[in-house]
């Protein structure tokens, strides 16, 4: 009968100060599987967004470019189109002068902005790399929602925090699949 009542007090106790904890509980609401802290995730979504908002305040890089703009552990990953070399080098210093981006990584073209049938061609794609890599089974504590996704004009950007060994086989698998241009893996390698 003692030890059923100190068990009673005992979970009883646990339940109250469980209740009173001030312990500030983070959760990663990113992605199934992400090997970024919530803050640094919080961070990469606050770096998007102003960048995107100070690209968007911009009306000649508004009107004439077709930008996106992807981050991962404070690397920021440009793609996509701008007019001139001026206007691109400009897209790239607004990116590099926001806090906590650590790197700026280039891949923007100088072009005419893509189109729409461009566009939907690369959703196509995105979703079809995404897929092939829900079947990457055989690596232990790999889950493909680890790997950021981003396609433009057909070229494959692949991001991420990843071990050597994960990235290897990520690229052979996004490779065979059709209609790819070229692989371009910017990964956050941890070993």
């Amino acid at each position: 009968m003692k030890n059923v009542n100190f068990l009673i007090v005992l979970v009883c106790s646990l339940t109250i100060l469980s209740g009173c904890s001030t312990k500030k509980v983070h959760v990663n609401r990113y992605a199934v599987a992400d090997r970024r802290t919530a803050d640094v995730a919080e961070i990469d979504k606050d770096i998007a967004t102003e960048i995107k908002g100070n690209l968007r305040d911009d009306e000649q890089i508004r009107r004439f470019t077709h930008i996106n703009v992807t981050v991962y552990n404070g690397a920021v990953l440009l793609t996509g189109e701008a007019m001139n070399d001026a206007v691109k080098v400009k897209i790239i210093e607004m990116a590099r002068i926001v806090n906590h981006v650590k790197m700026v990584h280039d891949y923007l073209i100088v072009d005419y902005p893509s189109d729409n049938l461009s566009r939907a061609n690369d959703r196509q794609i995105t979703q079809s790399i995404k897929q092939a890599l829900t079947q990457i089974h055989d690596l232990p504590n790999f889950d493909s929602s680890l790997i950021k996704v981003v396609v433009e004009q057909s070229s494959v950007y692949l991001m991420g925090r990843v071990h050597r060994d994960e990235g290897t086989v990520v690229i052979n698998v996004v490779r065979p699949e059709p209609d790819i241009r070229q692989v371009i893996a910017v990964f956050d390698y941890i070993d």
